[in-house]
């Protein structure tokens, strides 16, 4: 990794991800996607600042609990459900 900017494409990154979602699939979040786990670290906790190094990538990735997780797709979820129509949750409501 360069100095001063991440890449999320960084292949020891994503192994990095892929071995955390593991952890978390098998300990706590069994529906948790790769997808949504990489929404979590992009879109909230490097949102403000990226690390810079491969390690210091690492270590927020394999340190970071469940419960944050969950608390950034709740936070999320009520989010997108409120830009979404009404008709979007006939299937939950019914009509």
């Amino acid at each position: 990794m360069v100095q001063g900017q991440f890449d999320i494409d960084n292949t020891h990154v994503q192994m990095t991800l892929v071995l955390k979602l593991q952890q978390l699939r098998r300990d706590e979040l069994p529906t948790l996607t790769y997808d949504q786990l990489e929404d979590y670290f992009m879109l909230y906790l490097w949102k403000n600042g990226c690390p810079t190094t491969l390690h210091r990538a690492a270590n927020d990735i394999l340190n970071t609990p469940a419960s944050e997780v969950v608390k950034f797709l709740s936070r999320r979820a009520v989010i997108d459900g409120a830009h979404q129509n009404l008709e979007e949750f006939e299937d939950i409501i019914g009509g």
